[in-house]
């Protein structure tokens, strides 16, 4: 049974439907898995090589040691000649944008928690409830 990657190539579409760089990072998370996928991002294609993003250096080079059998798994999705090389460009996560946060006011803060003196501390209490009645 084909994979649905080599039939959609094979049957040779124009270029507005899908395009091969398309397809290949489609099945970039199938090649590597969860786990190396959630630390990746297949960028584009170049002729017939795929530019993956990667977090930082460690996970560049570990990569690169790996190459020879991500070019397996992906052949084995695409079929032969699609993708004969595999680049790892280090490009740092983008952190989303910090909102400022506003502080929450102590609505309920009870000045009596600095009384060190348990017995003090519930005279203070009470006299305060006192003068607010």
């Amino acid at each position: 049974m084909e994979r649905a990657s080599k039939l959609i190539r094979a049957m040779k579409l124009s270029g507005d439907t899908i395009s091969a760089q398309e397809i290949a990072c489609a099945a970039w998370p199938h090649a590597v898995g969860r786990k190396i996928a959630a630390h990746t991002r297949p960028a584009r294609m170049v002729r017939t090589r795929l530019i993956v993003e990667v977090e930082d250096l460690i996970w560049q080079r570990q990569l690169f040691a790996l190459s020879s059998h991500i070019l397996r798994n992906l052949e084995k999705s695409l079929g032969a000649g699609m993708i004969e090389d595999v680049e790892f460009r280090v490009v740092p996560r983008r952190r989303e944008p910090q909102r400022a946060e506003l502080p929450v006011p102590a609505l309920f803060a009870d000045e009596a928690n600095g009384i060190v003196d348990p017995v003090l501390r519930g005279i203070y209490r009470a006299s305060r409830k006192k003068a607010l009645v």
